[in-house]
Parts: C-alpha cells; structure tokens; sequence
C-alpha cells in the first residue's frame, strides 16, 4: 500500500508511523517524488493509495500545487485525510467526484479555540495599552472588563465551537449556542437553532463565528445581522469568510456599533494590501493553523485514521 505525505511530515513522523507494508510516498518543496531514503520517484510509477495531507502544506514554500495536482491524477487514489476542518476547497470537491474519499481532522480545534481566548481576552482587557506603555517604558493603569459573567454567542457548535464553548464556561462566561440539532450535551447554557439565532443577538458581548461555509451560512454576517448585536460587541470570525458581507462590517464598524472585529479568514486571502480591513479597527490573523504539521502538544502525529497494514484498511485512531 503506498501513501503520499510532504516531505516535512515524514522527517517530523517518520520514525512514528512506520509499518511493514507500508509504501511511503514523499513529496519535497519543489514538488518531485523520492522514497524516504531520498532516493527520486518517477511520477508515472508511483500510485498512492492513501493521501495525509497535513498543515505545512498550507505554509510558505510547501509544495500544495503539485501535491494536489498529483492526487488528481492519481487514479488509485481512494482516500485523501485533510488536515482542514471545511469541506468548501473546491479541490476536495474536485476530488470528491472522481470517488475519492475526503476525510477532515479536528487538529485545529485546540489551537483556535485558544486563539479565540486569547484574542478576546486582548480586546477586553486593551492589552494593546500595555505593550504600548511597556515599549514607552512608561507606567499608567487602565481600566479594563472582564470576561466573567459576559455572554458569548458561538454560531456552530462543531469541534472549533465546542472547544471554544468549554474554554468560555471556565472564565465564567455564560455561552449560548446555536447549530442546526441541539444536543443536552452542548457546553453551553442554551442552544438555539439557525432560525431562532436573531433571538439571542442582542444578548452577547461576543458573538463567535465557527460554522461551515455553506450557501445557507453565505453572507450571514449581513446588515440586518449587525443590527440586531448588542451595541459594543464583539464579533470573532474563525470560520470562513464568506460567512461575513465585508461592506455591512465595515458600516458596523465605522459606526461605531461594533467594538471590534477579530477576522481569521477573509473572502480573499492572503487579505490584498490595500483592503479596507487595513485601515479599520479589525484585529487580523493569516488563517490560523496548528504548528508546522499536525501534531499534538505532545507531538504526536494527529490524525482521524490508523493505517492496519494487516488488512490494508484504515481504522479510527
């Protein structure tokens, strides 16, 4: 069984998950082929069954291009392990339709989860105050809120906004959810469904976006949706960018009506120079990812599945 990974996962992994039967399958920066000896790979003999795509093929200089190009090629190709939590890359579909299984990974739900704590924890306390004195080398108190006893509307409540959910209920914030099936098992006071969310807005000093790009949750951040959020507030997007109308935020903020806006994910990304969002108040980050490959706080290799060479099939890890 061969399997195709970047080069930077096998010398991060390589000595982890290495089986008997197991063909590895290493593409390098420049997008050519070698086994894990280093040894080159034609393309035209090489036919992955397996593909664990991981975070670095995301960063500067990774080889995504050629590595998605070549699973499309691929015609023995029957499974692709995303290291994203979304389905919307038009790539996945691509692949998606010419039978290849696509499955997603929940490794970005910690680190994003801790992003949304920290980000949120920066705005209400004006830790931006600090570092200026701080580099002034200047001493003055400010006053700051706390996050206790605030109320955070997260919309989705899948791995991203569950782990958000449990981190806010331990700072004491009220949380109150919203996804399409309730479930008493939510970490939240309440969850509402998509058709009663118009309900709690105005409730939350902080609404946090965590749902998929569909076309339903396309454009959901409109003007209407701003006018209904409690005056001050803050809103969080750790979604995708569709999920937001750049011009009604924009108004929103210009206003004055929202506080801020912590913007992970931009329709168009890298987000253009000379965006808008360059000259407002928006707190913005390059689409946050987990550490170089997607590996754990232990640095063990995460992934949804574990490959049983004794049947050549793929188990839950």
């Amino acid at each position: 069984m061969q399997v195709l990974l970047t080069a930077v996962a096998y010398e991060s992994f390589g000595a982890q998950i290495s089986r008997s039967g197991v063909d590895w399958l290493v593409m390098k920066g420049d997008g050519t082929l070698s086994d894990p000896q280093g040894a080159p790979k034609d393309p035209a003999d090489a036919h992955p069954e397996i593909a664990w795509g991981t975070s670095d093929l995301f960063r500067e200089g990774a080889p995504l291009v050629p590595f998605f190009a070549f699973m499309l090629e691929s015609a023995g190709l029957g499974w692709f392990q995303s290291p994203a939590a979304g389905y919307d890359n038009p790539e996945f579909r691509m692949l998606v339709d010419k039978g290849v299984r696509v499955t997603n990974a929940h490794v970005n739900s910690l680190p994003i989860a801790e992003f949304v704590m920290r980000s949120v924890l920066d705005e209400f306390q004006e830790a931006a105050q600090w570092r200026d004195l701080a580099s002034e080398r200047r001493w003055r108190i400010h006053d700051w809120r706390e996050v206790s006893g605030s109320t955070w509307v997260i919309v989705g409540l899948g791995g991203i906004g569950t782990e958000v959910a449990r981190r806010a209920q331990a700072f004491g914030v009220r949380v109150i959810g919203c996804r399409r099936h309730p479930s008493p098992e939510d970490p939240t006071e309440r969850t509402v469904t998509p058709d009663q969310l118009d309900q709690v807005l105005e409730l939350a000093d902080v609404v946090i976006l965590a749902a998929p790009a569909t076309p339903e949750t396309d454009n959901l951040v409109d003007a209407d949706f701003l006018n209904r959020t409690k005056p001050g507030s803050v809103l969080v997007n750790v979604a995708r960018g569709t999920l937001i109308d750049d011009d009604a935020l924009i108004a929103s903020l210009d206003s004055g009506h929202l506080s801020m806006a912590i913007l992970d994910v931009f329709r168009t990304e890298p987000l253009p120079g000379d965006h808008p969002f360059g000259h407002i108040p928006p707190s913005g980050s390059p689409h946050t990812m987990p550490p170089e490959v997607s590996a754990d706080s232990s640095g063990k290799p995460i992934c949804s599945v574990r490959i049983s060479t004794a049947t050549s099939t793929a188990v839950p890890c």
